[in-house]
């Protein structure tokens, strides 16, 4: 199965909420990798805590594989290679994780024929060793995006899974953003069918994931006066009038994560040491995470609507 990632905007907890699910992934058994084809900002070593890739390697990566100068990208083994204990201690029922990141200083470049040809190969290979290949997008309107949605149409691909999670916070500008990333003049809908997807096929292939939704039950809401209270559940009201309206409402959404006070200052894995142990963490937002990644390979979330 392949998963592309993506947001219109940046600040959604795209990449940080993606690594997460690519971990509880891999610790429900699945082999998992995660391709950073961020190309402008290939960071996602640092949430996976590889700090020897955390801004791209300096071996060849993901641009150098795409542009033709190597053939075998560099692979991270998260759980042998990462800089913090939690990961190293690899359950026995857990899957592989590997990271493929990006070049180090590399950038956005340009998709021609050649370069479409070696994604090609590149999902094909990994889709064969890998139950699930997690692809980082950047956020917005990339040459990535437009790549991803002509290889998905390949007659090679044909018979292999492909899922989008589109991520927006919750907010008035983050819904309209996400909306017209996916429903735009050149959003992902008809880009598509421009490449050649089929219309129906390809919207039951996108589900969009809600991020640091403030619980509005919660006790951290507790400080604030009562006029506040009534005033944010006005607000969540409109919002969900709003993203019914604009294509995102609940039969749309893969799921969401709640606002944690460790994620909104530092993006990192969230381990069950970091909620049992540590108590840095919330379970709530651990749980959110290994249920994003039940429910990506559940395919009653993905039937047409």
């Amino acid at each position: 199965m392949l998963v592309f990632a993506t947001s219109d905007k940046g600040g959604t907890g795209r990449s940080v909420t993606s690594c997460n699910v690519a971990y509880r992934s891999a610790l429900q058994g699945n082999d998992v990798c995660y391709l950073d084809f961020d190309f402008g900002s290939p960071t996602s070593g640092s949430i996976f805590e590889t700090r020897s890739v955390e801004t791209g390697t300096q071996r060849p990566g993901m641009h150098s594989l795409l542009q033709g100068r190597a053939t075998e990208p560099t692979r991270i083994d998260v759980w042998a290679e990462a800089d913090w204990q939690a990961p190293r201690l690899r359950p026995p029922h857990a899957g592989s994780l590997v990271l493929f990141p990006g070049d180090r200083g590399g950038g956005e470049f340009l998709m021609g024929p050649e370069v479409i040809r070696r994604c090609l190969e590149l999902f094909l290979r990994l889709n064969e060793e890998f139950d699930i290949c997690f692809v980082d997008l950047s956020a917005g309107r990339s040459h990535a995006i437009d790549a991803v949605l002509e290889v998905t149409t390949r007659k090679e691909l044909r018979a292999v899974t492909h899922r989008w999670m589109v991520y927006h916070r919750w907010t008035q500008q983050h819904i309209v953003a996400a909306a017209d990333l996916v429903y735009g003049e050149r959003g992902l809908l008809k880009t598509g069918i421009e490449h050649g997807h089929d219309e129906a096929s390809l919207r039951n292939s996108i589900r969009f994931v809600r991020t640091a939704v403030q619980d509005l039950n919660s006790s951290d809401l507790m400080p604030i006066r009562d006029t506040q209270v009534v005033w944010l559940q006005a607000c969540d009201k409109g919002l969900q009038l709003l993203a019914a309206k604009r294509g995102l409402g609940s039969s749309m959404v893969l799921g969401s994560t709640p606002m944690d006070p460790v994620l909104q200052w530092q993006e990192q894995l969230i381990t069950d040491d970091d909620v049992s142990a540590t108590q840095i963490a919330n379970t709530a937002t651990r749980d959110a995470f290994a249920e994003l990644a039940r429910r990506l390979t559940e395919d009653t979330a993905w039937e047409g609507l």
